[in-house]
């Protein structure tokens, strides 16, 4: 303190600097910054709030956490994603996708003592390898088989997957299902604009076989999300783990490696199989109408849409539980 003194510093504000300065680091790592960052409206009001905080937590906070932000450099950065992309190319580029927004608003705030983004000269490419188009439908057979796994696996895993099955609507859709959305009486559900992709409401009619699994659904007072392992308060989110289950309940009845989007991909298929124009076919399972269309086309197709659905689910059910050889089904015009 005497020497302080001498230097002519007063001991008083040299603590209160200090204190400053360590306060400020406390708010600059890269922890610190990554809640900032999730808490703001650019997360917080996205349809994947949830996976891009879950990501971002068991991905890199574990290994940076405690840095100051601005010491996260981009060879940091590409050593995890490499390593990442040697097993899980599709996740790795999102997850630097999620590394691009996060440095791009931390930069934004002018707060975190950040110059630069360590991420704005990463290519996905160069890190993780050109991007393939998945082109994976599952057969008819793999489609059985899938279904009659679903029927060994505890909710709420094996109804998710059947919804998803019925529906053709995407996996964090209708993961992320609350029952308020969900009209059974007229069956349909309603996603709302700020948990769907083309930020507009997006409304599924509901088939019978899809009404009968709602149903049978346990509802919890805690919450009312409708796939869950809290009660309803938060959303089903461990799928690594129950797909190697689904996976290895169907060895040996599957031609090769598929993910759950695939069930999409394939819904999709079958439904060019059915009388069902193309147009609706697209706006069934959500895809936006291309062009002026948007604009201009504002019907709902609600019961072009249903009765796509409808017969989808005739023919699913055909497919999982296929009727003796000697039946004919009544829905080709023709009599057993």
């Amino acid at each position: 303190m005497i020497d302080l003194a001498e230097q002519g510093i007063d001991p008083a504000e040299q603590q209160r600097q200090e204190k400053i300065a360590e306060q400020r680091r406390k708010q600059s790592t890269f922890k610190a910054v990554v809640e900032a960052w999730l808490t703001s409206d650019e997360v917080k009001k996205t349809r994947t709030a949830d996976k891009v905080a879950r990501e971002m937590h068991h991905e890199f906070v574990t290994i940076w956490g405690d840095w100051p932000l601005a010491d996260v450099t981009a060879s940091d950065v590409a050593a995890v994603i490499r390593a990442k992309a040697a097993t899980a190319p599709a996740q790795a580029r999102n997850l630097l996708g999620f590394l691009k927004r996060f440095f791009g608003w931390a930069q934004a705030q002018h707060s975190y003592e950040l110059e630069a983004s360590p991420v704005a000269a990463l290519k996905p490419d160069r890190l993780t390898g050109k991007k393939n188009k998945r082109k994976r439908t599952l057969t008819d057979d793999e489609l059985r088989a899938m279904w009659q796994a679903t029927d060994a696996l505890d909710y709420p895993f094996g109804p998710l997957v059947k919804l998803l099955a019925l529906t053709g609507q995407r996996r964090s859709d209708v993961s992320n299902a609350r029952w308020r959305e969900f009209d059974l009486g007229k069956k349909l559900w309603t996603i709302p604009a700020e948990r769907y992709k083309t930020a507009s409401p997006h409304v599924v009619p509901l088939s019978d076989d899809a009404i009968a699994i709602l149903e049978s659904l346990p509802r919890f007072k805690s919450g009312d999300h409708m796939f869950t392992t809290t009660f309803g308060v938060r959303p089903f989110g461990g799928f690594s783990r129950l797909k190697a289950r689904l996976d290895k309940l169907m060895e040996g009845k599957v031609a090769g490696p598929w993910i759950l989007h695939d069930i999409r991909r394939t819904v999709r298929t079958q439904l060019s199989a059915l009388p069902v124009a193309d147009n609706v076919r697209e706006l069934t399972i959500g895809h936006a109408q291309p062009g002026l269309h948007q604009v201009y086309d504002q019907y709902a197709y609600l019961d072009e849409k249903r009765r796509a659905l409808t017969l989808w689910a005739g023919r699913l059910r055909d497919i999982v539980s296929p009727p003796p050889p000697n039946v004919v089904s009544m829905s080709k015009g023709r009599r057993s």
